[in-house]
């Protein structure tokens, strides 16, 4: 049994939570300039630039690459042959979101009640936590920052069955169309069919954590996932929703069995500042 101390996962934490906000992974920055050469709007090109000025920029001087840092989704793959030792695992995740937040100079932008009071908490806590249990006796800690302009753009929709291929194709398009320029595009779009109502909306929050345009390991779902790239790519909303051929980066699809009767299906869009970081203990 391996013993990982709290004092381990704050520290991890605290730093992941600024690398995240930080300094924008070199996959993603990749992408970018890819389809930077592919654009054919004047402006979307100017606006390509711009986003590759920033990321630079933000790397350089460690600073936020984005004013929204948003709320710390945190993912944690469990070992199961791991003992964490000298406190409670929860409170250590908020702590280390806490510090991190705090000494990033990262904004805070939880509110402690979502409908009546709506006070800042003052330190971007409680992040919110989603754990797995998995062989082996590794800890794996992953920070995704969400921000408000792109979470606010996410939709579920329990289709039937019989809707088909045709049907989430329609969902997902109709979906980046409404959200136009809103979650900062060009965007990735994470994806989640099957489950239940809740698993399906973490399914497409997982999807985004995925290396960005790694195609899915099931040749169909690849399949989907790039029709659907090119599909959003001809709606012309373009970056920024200002006109042009790129308004997506990737579309990563996450799939789950699910009831005979269902065909539950939710994107979560996320700007192009497709921000994750990870720590293993």
């Amino acid at each position: 049994m391996k013993e990982i101390h709290v004092a381990q996962i704050i520290d991890a934490v605290e730093d992941i939570c600024i690398k995240a906000a930080c300094d924008l992974d070199r996959d993603v920055e990749e992408c970018i300039r890819k389809w930077q050469a592919k654009e054919e709007s004047e402006f979307g090109r100017y606006i390509f630039e711009q986003i590759l000025e920033n990321i630079d920029y933000a790397r350089r001087e460690n600073i936020a690459i984005c004013q929204d840092t948003g709320v710390a989704v945190v993912f944690l793959e469990i070992g199961q042959d791991v003992h964490i030792v000298g406190g409670n695992l929860r409170e250590a995740i908020d702590e280390g979101v806490r510090r991190g937040y705090r000494n990033g100079y990262l904004r805070n932008s939880l509110v402690d009640d979502p409908v009546f009071r709506r006070k800042n908490t003052g330190d971007n806590t409680p992040a919110v936590v989603h754990a797995e249990i998995v062989p082996g006796d590794k800890l794996k800690i992953m920070v995704l920052p969400k921000g408000g302009g792109s979470e606010n753009m996410g939709t579920l929709k329990m289709l039937r069955p019989s809707d088909g291929i045709q049907g989430i194709k329609d969902f997902v398009l109709k979906t980046v169309m409404e959200a136009g320029g809103n979650p900062c595009p060009p965007v990735i779009v994470g994806v989640g069919i099957g489950g239940t109502m809740e698993m399906t909306t973490l399914l497409a929050k997982k999807a985004l954590a995925r290396k960005i345009g790694q195609p899915h390991r099931d040749p169909d779902y690849a399949r989907l996932e790039q029709e659907l790239l090119v599909e959003i790519n001809r709606t012309g909303i373009g970056p920024q929703g200002l006109g042009g051929r790129v308004t997506a980066l990737a579309v990563h699809i996450e799939h789950y069995p699910t009831h005979i009767t269902s065909l539950p299906v939710a994107v979560n869009l996320n700007c192009h500042a497709s921000r994750h970081a990870e720590a293993v203990l």
